[in-house]
């Protein structure tokens, strides 16, 4: 198990997906467990503690971890309490843009899990950073993450983040609501150049989610690069400024 200085680095549960890929990306004989939907990477083979939104207290504190990585978004506040009551670390992250990626996820490796810091984070950064949108020639878009009903991206979101910085200006960005429900009728009429479809949370595919918007160009992306907050960064900007390019 790797340390940093007198201090020894903690067993971990993660109940998030960027997350369990980051501490497995750095130094995965740290991870004790995960949730049912922590896909990455390939092959992770540790024990399952539920969902996101329904994890299993009791299974994880009977892990033993020393910390607990939780996001306000993707877990709920009584279950978050549920762990602390059992006498656990939760470290509760929040995530509305890029930056505040890069600097939390900072605080969960080096200060969180006492690793230093590792050299994807870096190279997530680096990619970013020359990443320059030209507001003016933005494209107006429609960004659904789910149907039936219809919901799309709306106010403070980070994968809104990225698409802006890929000059994918999102058309509801300044609704009050962060996941508004919005009838497709409303979106087809919203006056967009875009629509795009991630594959996930919802699944949309070439057959699923475009022919709800005739006559406009559809973007299929990877949600991994889209909406999670990892290593998957690194390469977020070349893969989704691939599939923006080839919506036209």
């Amino acid at each position: 198990m790797m340390t940093t200085g007198q201090h020894r680095a903690p067993r971990v549960v993660s109940l998030v997906p960027s997350l369990t890929e980051a501490v497995a990306a750095t130094a995965p004989d740290l991870l004790v467990g995960a949730t049912d939907w922590c896909s990455h990477p390939a092959g992770l083979d540790v024990p399952r503690v539920g969902g996101t939104k329904n994890p299993d207290a009791a299974r994880i504190a009977a892990l033993a971890p020393g910390l607990v990585l939780a996001n306000e978004e993707e877990n709920r506040a009584p279950d978050l309490a549920a762990l602390r009551a059992a006498g656990l670390d939760v470290l509760v992250t929040e995530i509305r843009d890029l930056d505040e990626a890069l600097r939390e996820l900072e605080r969960v490796l080096v200060r969180g899990c006492r690793l230093p810091r590792p050299g994807w984070l870096d190279d997530a950064a680096d990619a970013w950073r020359d990443v320059r949108a030209e507001a003016a020639g933005a494209r107006g878009a429609v960004v659904p993450i789910w149907r039936r009903p219809w919901m799309v991206l709306g106010r403070d979101t980070f994968a809104g983040d990225l698409l802006a910085r890929l000059g994918v200006r999102n058309l509801y960005a300044d609704h009050a609501e962060r996941y508004p429900r919005v009838p497709v009728e409303e979106l087809n009429a919203r006056g967009a150049d875009l629509v795009v479809l991630p594959d996930e949370p919802y699944r949309f595919t070439a057959d699923d989610g475009p022919e709800a918007f005739p006559g406009l160009p559809s973007a299929l992306v990877s949600g991994r690069h889209l909406t999670w907050y990892g290593p998957s960064l690194a390469e977020a900007p070349a893969v989704l400024r691939a599939a923006l390019e080839a919506a036209r």
